[in-house]
């Protein structure tokens, strides 16, 4: 079967505005014409690419890995079209994966270290989960995952996971939470003050969490779990309004605590923060990653 780009144009078009009506607007076609190119896609590949969500499209479990290989192409089309012009794009590329649970302070200290090479890469950032940068990994849709825990035994994908760092945890709340928790009454002392109190966790199945509930149980502390997310940033939001206290990673406490103007309740090396760069060199040759893991000399002192 031949590949008719100009469908997987209008499909990208399509997925990345996330509406036919607005995409056919961009490309100039009518509503109509733009639904059967994108239908005669899905029938060359024998996928469904969206699902209707309302007045909005969603994509597919299908849809995602066609949509990542056709960021792919089209960026290449664009270094393509650059390179003949004579125009030629700065530096080389490096796309980098971003598991969720990855606090962002530490993705930035650990880019710059790339972004001061000379000259620069561009760098394309991708956050997803932890499974789905791993596949996009295999297909070279990244180059690079940053993640907090190594690719699992048995998986049988030709990864391999390089240590940047390991630190302790910082729990961390809002001015009044921290000292309403620290003064009581009754007044107790980290971790007891942390009994019956307002958190926001990370999920069950995160690394974090299971290292976080056998170590609640171990100081007879039964939090009030007020949310369980991922999404560090979201977390440190959340715990800025004094919704509840949240876990850091002890290396950016001090950064953390300017930034969101929340302050420290306690701390413990009890649980250990790890992170790891993954990408498919057993030894890492790539100038941007390799810059990327020298960074971790600096981060994790």
């Amino acid at each position: 079967m031949r590949l008719n780009y100009q469908h997987l144009f209008y499909f990208h078009v399509v997925a990345r505005s996330g509406s036919l009506k607005r995409a056919a607007i961009e490309l100039g076609l009518s509503h109509s014409t733009l639904s059967t190119q994108v239908r005669a896609l899905e029938a060359a590949l024998g996928a469904a690419l969206f699902d209707r969500a309302g007045r909005s499209l969603e994509l597919t479990d299908d849809g995602r890995v066609v949509r990542r290989y056709t960021e792919e192409i089209f960026d290449l089309g664009t270094e393509l079209v650059a390179e003949v012009r004579g125009r030629a794009m700065t530096g080389t590329r490096l796309r980098v994966g971003l598991v969720d649970a990855v606090p962002r302070v530490i993705v930035r200290r650990l880019l710059e270290a790339v972004l001061a090479m000379s000259p620069p890469p561009r760098i394309v950032c991708r956050g997803d989960h932890f499974d789905r940068l791993l596949t996009a990994l295999t297909v070279h849709g990244v180059d690079v995952i940053i993640a907090d825990a190594p690719v699992p035994p048995g998986l049988g994908v030709a990864a391999f996971s390089h240590l940047l760092g390991t630190c302790g945890v910082t729990f961390l709340a809002s001015r009044q939470l921290a000292h309403r928790l620290m003064s009581g009454p009754p007044a107790r002392s980290f971790p007891a003050c942390l009994h019956r109190a307002p958190l926001l966790l990370p999920p069950a199945t995160t690394v974090l969490r299971r290292s976080l509930d056998p170590w609640f149980q171990r100081h007879d502390v039964q939090p009030r779990v007020v949310a369980e997310i991922e999404d560090m940033a979201l977390a440190k939001s959340l715990g800025a309004g004094g919704v509840g206290v949240f876990v850091a990673p002890r290396v950016v406490e001090a950064e953390i605590c300017m930034q969101y103007g929340v302050v420290m309740v306690g701390r413990t090396d009890e649980i250990k923060e790890r992170f790891f760069a993954i990408s498919t060199e057993r030894r890492i040759k790539n100038p941007a990653t390799l810059a990327l893991t020298r960074a971790r000399l600096d981060l994790f002192v």
